[in-house]
């Protein structure tokens, strides 16, 4: 569980990052999932966006995501969501106590 401290944080790192996981009409798929499993273990903080022509909204799509994954929703605006786990491997993210 992240604190405010450690959530301000993620999100000043997220502000450069580009969206690399995008959630369309399909909705959230088993593939979508490992995708984002995967680019969490190798990034440890990722942004995504769902499409309009999606039939969920951003923060159903980070919760169902996040819960899957087990990772922690840093933040929702919009139609975009940021996901943060920390990474068994590739630690690169220290986080402020």
């Amino acid at each position: 569980m992240l604190n405010s401290r450690q959530r301000a944080q993620l999100r000043g790192m997220a502000n450069g990052y580009d969206t690399i996981l995008l959630i369309g009409k399909g909705g959230i798929t088993d593939s979508v999932k490992a995708q984002a499993a995967e680019a969490l273990e190798k990034r440890e903080l990722i942004k995504a966006k769902v499409l309009e022509n999606s039939d969920i909204t951003s923060r159903q799509a980070a919760d169902i995501i996040a819960e899957s994954v087990g990772a922690d929703v840093v933040q929702v605006i919009g139609s975009k969501f940021i996901l943060y786990k920390e990474s068994k491997d590739n630690k690169n993210i220290r986080l402020v106590k």
